[in-house]
């Protein structure tokens, strides 16, 4: 699941949104308010549960991402959706997402994304369950490869080994 060219997408679970407003959200490190989407290259950072924590990281050739043990039978369940939208009603932030900052209408409904693990797959993108994220993320933030990790603070504690 990926945007058409000229699109943006946006993943949620809920499958009913009309209408998107800018909003602050609770764990933003900006004071702005947004809407948020994604182009067909940061796209695959949400083939994810919302508040499912990964690791993810690339280089030119391979895609790795990493998620926990317990969030494993969440991304077997979880119905998730994208909205698409005209890419020209959002502006690139920083190097991974775009963001309007008036409120915008979805091209069309939301689109069941379907088989996360399918997308992985055909994507090409390897999938890691791990006990803990947090060795795995200290690999990758310490490599010089590009990274990213989307909702860290829903991780298990570091282990005190």
């Amino acid at each position: 699941m990926r945007p058409e060219p000229g699109q943006v997408l946006h993943f949620s679970e809920d499958p009913s949104i009309t209408r998107f407003v800018p909003h602050r959200a609770v764990t933003a490190r900006q004071d702005d308010e947004y809407v948020w989407a994604v182009d067909a290259r940061r796209s695959p950072d949400y083939w994810f549960p919302r508040q499912c924590p990964r690791m993810m990281t690339w280089t030119a050739t391979t895609r790795v991402h990493a998620i926990e043990y317990r969030w494993l039978e969440r991304m077997r369940t979880v119905e998730l959706y994208a909205y698409r939208f005209s890419a020209g009603q959002f502006r690139p932030f920083e190097e991974h997402a775009h963001v309007a900052t008036e409120p915008v209408v979805p091209l069309g409904p939301a689109e069941r994304v379907g088989d996360l693990f399918a997308l992985h797959e055909e994507a090409e993108i390897e999938l890691r369950v791990l006990a803990n994220l947090w060795p795995f993320c200290d690999e990758v933030t310490g490599s010089g490869q590009e990274f990213s990790g989307i909702r860290l603070r829903n991780a298990l504690p570091r282990s005190m080994e």
